[in-house]
């Protein structure tokens, strides 16, 4: 399902082209981007403005963030947020589901919930302590709100989502934030993920896509990058165009060094 059709960008004011990201190459050549399949990969070398135009969208389109701050108040996304009152969205079908991820958010994400893990036990005692003397009946009442949201935590994370490795954190925030019809927005998910564990990912993105479910998504990984049917943006030398897997670089760079790495590392 290709919710987020397409975007338009309009002519900004001219006291704005001063100032980031208005001055990336690749902001001064945007007019508009098309999404012509359910799973669009935005691929580029560092610096490239992937990330800026992935975090424009996120903006525009007022994307819940599974970090801690909203896209509407960090301060990282102010210039982001200025360029994205530019941009014109156009949808086949509103969807209000979905979520904004950046990898570097993970870890305030991880710990958040930990803080919150733990502010819930010691409320829990606290109850015990206030309640000593009273009715059992009085005393589960005042415990039910906190076990309730232990409980609601337990069963979408496990044990705890920052108790695992980074990968399997990954996975399973995956996992358990995915609904159907969703527009989901990845900067660089592959960040945690094992090449074992991208194969993973690749699997949940195809069953998320089977119930209409739209992803964007900012990768170097070449293995994610091999998704059946993906469209393919490649930000390149201040403009983005589309290209196939095969005539990528990070493709054919990761296949030459496979097939003879001595070629590469006798340079070291």
């Amino acid at each position: 399902m290709i919710h987020l059709k397409s975007i338009s960008v309009r002519e900004w004011n001219e006291k704005d082209s001063e100032n980031f990201p208005f001055t990336l190459e690749i902001v001064k050549s945007l007019k508009g981007i098309e999404f012509n399949s359910p799973i669009t990969f935005f691929v580029g070398e560092n610096g490239s403005g992937k990330s800026t135009v992935m975090e424009s969208i996120a903006c525009a389109i007022g994307s819940i963030t599974v970090g801690s701050e909203s896209v509407k108040t960090d301060k990282t996304l102010a210039g982001v947020r200025k360029l994205s009152q530019y941009f014109r969205l156009s949808w086949t079908k509103r969807t209000h589901k979905g979520f904004f991820l950046r990898a570097e958010d993970f870890f305030g994400y991880a710990k958040a919930m930990r803080q919150t893990q733990e502010e819930l036990s010691h409320d829990l005692d606290a109850v015990d302590d206030e309640y000593k003397g009273r009715s059992k009946f009085a005393a589960d009442l005042a415990r039910l709100p906190y076990r309730n949201e232990l409980h609601a935590i337990k069963r979408r994370y496990g044990e705890g989502i920052d108790q695992r490795s980074h990968g399997e954190s990954f996975m399973t925030l995956f996992q358990s934030r995915f609904v159907p019809g969703g527009l989901y927005l990845l900067d660089e998910p592959e960040a945690a993920l094992s090449p074992t564990r991208q194969l993973a990912f690749l699997s949940v993105l195809k069953q998320m896509l089977e119930q209409e479910s739209q992803f964007i998504i900012a990768t170097h990984s070449p293995i994610i990058l091999a998704f059946p049917e993906a469209d393919i943006v490649s930000f390149e030398n201040g403009e983005m165009k589309r290209v196939q897997y095969e005539d990528l670089e990070h493709v054919k760079l990761t296949k030459d060094f496979l097939n003879s790495p001595n070629s590469f590392l006798r340079h070291l």
